[in-house]
């Protein structure tokens, strides 16, 4: 497992969504995935998130990965560093924080086309931070949120199916930030086996 570490002000809730957007219904006009290359040699499976490209990449190894066009957070809610996938959710309902509530939004949004969440979660370490789909795909492509990487409705769904529990993934300012040249190249054939044991 990857060494964790987090630019997260300290103290602070991490709130992913700063404002309910408006209501509209789930987007299937996401802007097709494309497979490309990559200098970096990232794990088979892992996540790198390119704040400044707004965009996400899906490591399928020797250096290839699906890019994702994402929304990212907006200045000043924008965090970078290592984390993992801890868990996934179908359908999730959003828990607004104490902070929001007081703001007058509701103690829950259960699942549909209200749902800031969209269709699919991917919960990341044990932070309120989350990779999620949206019912505002006007947003994609621009820092929107308040730290969670907002994703199509239909783009969530095609990486949920693909990321495993206990994936690494790493949130960079653009994708020549030297850390990445600091990952370990992929062991291709371990890793596939234990994304298909987890998956």
């Amino acid at each position: 497992m990857t060494k964790i570490w987090q630019t997260i002000r300290h103290g602070a809730i991490a709130l992913c969504i700063a404002t309910i957007p408006f209501i509209g219904g789930f987007s299937s006009d996401a802007q097709a995935r494309e497979v490309v290359s990559l200098d970096q040699r990232l794990p088979v499976g892992s996540i790198v998130v390119d704040t400044a490209g707004r965009q996400l990449f899906y490591s399928l190894g020797h250096g290839r990965a699906i890019r994702y066009r994402v929304a990212v957070g907006k200045r000043g809610f924008q965090w970078f560093g290592d984390t993992f996938v801890q868990h996934k959710r179908k359908n999730p309902g959003w828990s607004p924080t104490a902070r929001m509530r007081r703001m007058g939004y509701p103690r829950y949004v259960a699942p549909g086309p209200r749902n800031p969440l969209g269709v699919r979660a991917i919960y990341l370490g044990w932070t309120e931070y989350r990779i999620h789909g949206t019912n505002a795909p006007g947003s994609i492509g621009r820092a929107a949120s308040s730290g969670c990487i907002r994703m199509h409705n239909r783009d969530v769904k095609d990486l949920y199916e693909r990321v495993h529990i206990g994936a690494p993934v790493y949130v960079v300012r653009s994708m020549d930030d030297p850390k990445l040249k600091a990952i370990p190249s992929a062991n291709g054939a371990a890793e596939v086996a234990q994304a298909e044991t987890e998956n």
